[in-house]
């Protein structure tokens, strides 16, 4: 078991010449540690408590977090959203402002990611610590300091909010639940073998901040959670379900240390934030977890890197097309609907598709070439990944989520211009080749079965 104290509260001097702080008090993952709560309560002397969950996870542990306040002779209010599918929109943020009352000192937040993302946005706003009842391990959120939440109908992540003042993630729950969720826990964090290569590439070809010791953190995270998809999470084995939750919990601490979401969030995490957008705004559909999206993104992102792996090692010089922003603008307006204003918005502060940006960028590429070809060597094999999504029931295929092949294409060719972030994606645009493979990528993940 993961000892969080020596990681949490505290500035820890790190190799990489920065100091590293996750300012979240307590992290308890493994059987019955909800009752916890009663010890944090006391010592905290918290006395005005709201509870917040919607109607599917109060059900899950809203018995064992009333027994705790009852226990401790706590009372307590409570918000119950009562929406079958509860959106992280700013409608329900403005119904938390109204429901928790205005003298409260403490939040018990009971859900997984929709609840966590909403709860993070108020407390900072309100100045109230929460802590979480993960009542799933499906999203790497749970310790990360930023919220994905949609505005106006577009997908947009709040930086630096502050993190729950606990996470509690009790196994006993956690391991009933759903199967679609666990396997989509273990999907995210999936995705962390593209975006970890991605932070390194940018630190090559652009010298951006990078530090091998949080990598190393993620790395470690990563693998465990992979054996545990080899041999425990399909039998639901109460172990395999901690390492999942821990490899969350772990993402998240990432990106706390480094100050933005580079070790949690790559190319994998763009095309799935884009497919969960059309989703939204063409679809109404929101029955699909983000890191359903992730993992199939992660298994498309394997691919998009094998291509780029082939076209660097029978490539001896960078070419640049000039960038035609009027074409560029129809087609972003066109895919990204009522959208595309922030997309636009980006570009033209950011102007990273500029030509002499991607013609820098590339003579870098270049100058690094046989280091860049090893870095991407080093992700795993489609197949082994493709046969460990499997043995869990997580989706690998497009298809199997209804994304179509026009949404597959769209997602490799557009989904990098939701951030100003580089990675291969980026890459490939710069060299004049993102079509082309995504044409390619597409055929190959066509054949899948």
């Amino acid at each position: 078991m993961v000892n969080w104290n020596e990681y949490l509260n505290k500035a820890i001097s790190c190799k990489c010449g920065r100091k590293h702080q996750c300012n979240i008090k307590h992290v308890d993952i493994g059987t019955n540690v909800i009752a916890k709560i009663a010890d944090y309560i006391k010592e905290e002397k918290f006395e005005n408590i709201c509870i917040v969950a919607d109607i599917h996870t109060i059900k899950v542990a809203g018995d064992k977090v009333y027994e705790v306040l009852n226990g401790i002779g706590r009372t307590y209010s409570k918000f119950i959203f009562d929406d079958e599918e509860l959106i992280p929109n700013e409608l329900n943020i403005g119904r938390l402002f109204t429901h928790i009352p205005n003298d409260c000192d403490f939040v018990i937040a009971i859900g997984s990611g929709v609840i966590n993302d909403l709860m993070r946005f108020v407390s900072k706003k309100m100045n109230v610590p929460y802590a979480i009842v993960a009542t799933a391990p499906s999203m790497d959120g749970y310790a990360s300091a930023v919220s994905p939440l949609i505005v106006d109908g577009f997908k947009i992540t709040y930086e630096g909010l502050g993190f729950p003042w606990a996470i509690i993630g009790d196994v006993d729950i956690l391991k009933n639940a759903p199967t679609h969720m666990i396997a989509s826990g273990a999907g995210d964090i999936f995705g962390k073998y593209i975006c970890l290569i991605e932070w390194k590439l940018s630190n090559i070809v652009n010298g951006e901040y990078y530090c091998p010791e949080i990598v190393k953190l993620m790395q470690t995270a990563v693998n465990t959670v992979a054996a545990a998809a080899d041999n425990g999470i399909a039998e639901r084995d109460p172990q395999a379900i901690a390492s999942v939750m821990e490899g969350l919990v772990w993402a998240g601490i990432g990106i706390s240390y480094s100050g933005n979401s580079r070790p949690a969030s790559g190319c994998e995490h763009q095309m799935g934030h884009f497919w969960e957008m059309m989703f939204l705004q063409n679809y109404h559909r929101h029955d699909i977890e983000h890191g359903t999206f992730v993992g199939v993104a992660a298994i498309v992102a394997l691919h998009v890197y094998k291509e780029a792996v082939k076209l660097l090692e029978n490539s001896d010089k960078y070419d640049t097309k000039p960038f035609d922003k009027a074409k560029w603008e129809e087609k972003i307006v066109s895919v990204y609907g009522k959208c595309n204003d922030s997309i636009l918005d980006l570009e033209n502060k950011a102007h990273k598709n500029d030509i002499e940006k991607s013609a820098e960028r590339m003579k870098n590429v270049f100058a690094h070439k046989d280091e860049i070809i090893e870095l991407m060597k080093t992700l795993p094999d489609i197949d082994v990944m493709i046969k460990r999504m499997k043995k869990i029931q997580e989706p690998y295929m497009p298809k199997q989520i209804d994304i179509t092949p026009e949404l597959l294409r769209n997602a490799i060719v557009y989904a990098k211009e939701m951030r100003n972030r580089y990675g291969v994606l980026q890459l490939l645009f710069d060299c004049g080749k993102l079509e082309e493979v995504a044409d390619t990528v597409c055929a190959q993940i066509e054949k899948l079965s």
